[in-house]
């Protein structure tokens, strides 16, 4: 028989929002593939976990997979987790998993945190309908994919770095017009902020020095704040 693969999610900031599933599950497996095995080792020592990690990344991610699939099949019980958040989601895991279910091998969801959910639930934007974008292009192809979620009846969640911010608002401001967005920022951690308003004023509250991970959530282009 072939061990089970377990998709471990972690904390997206603050450690504590750890599951007590994902605790029990870290303890019981014989290994854990993770995006960064420093940053694991830091919630592995939190709550006394002694497991051996090996890293799982999108460096080696077409490779190691092959590596972590002759583990499962010689019975061994593996978990995936990135460095927050849940696994394969802007992250990797997704060759892992969908080989692992050609093989016929066991794939348990540990679900928790995750910043997409997170930031849409204190949004105060339509939570019915929406779309998720991740990261955009950072060159080649970002005006196409503004162009398309342009067009999308409903709420749309993006990923963004600190240092790209400013000028992804202005991309958005420019392709959607002035949308009302939410700017969720560090999301559970000591400093997490939400700036909430038509595009065009938050632009001019965002310094062009910033730090921490931005998610971005913007309204349908229908939606208009009530007077």
């Amino acid at each position: 028989m072939a061990g089970t693969l377990y998709i471990v999610s972690t904390p997206i900031g603050n450690l504590d929002d750890i599951t007590f599933r994902a605790i029990s599950t870290l303890k019981e497996v014989d290994l854990i593939a993770a995006e960064d095995t420093r940053v694991t080792r830091k919630i592995l020592n939190k709550f006394n976990i002694e497991k051996k990690c090996i890293s799982y990344n999108n460096y080696n991610e077409n490779t190691k997979y092959k590596y972590i699939i002759s583990l499962l099949k010689e019975n061994l019980n593996i978990a995936l987790v990135s460095d927050a958040g849940s696994p394969c989601i802007s992250d990797p895991g997704y060759k892992l998993v969908n080989v692992a279910r050609l093989e016929m091998i066991d794939v348990i969801s540990i679900p928790g945190a995750s910043s997409v959910i997170a930031a849409l639930s204190i949004s105060g934007l339509p939570t019915d309908k929406f779309y998720f974008e991740g990261f955009l292009p950072k060159k080649k192809g970002k005006n196409r994919r503004l162009d398309y979620i342009a067009k999308l009846d409903c709420s749309i969640i993006i990923f963004e770095s600190p240092n790209r911010i400013k000028k992804t608002l202005k991309n958005i401001f420019k392709k959607l017009g002035n949308r009302v967005i939410a700017i969720c920022k560090e999301l559970t951690k000591l400093h997490e902020n939400v700036k909430f308003g038509y595009l065009e004023d938050i632009l001019l509250d965002i310094p062009d020095n910033n730090k921490g991970e931005y998610v971005i959530v913007i309204a349908n282009r229908k939606y208009e704040i009530e007077k």
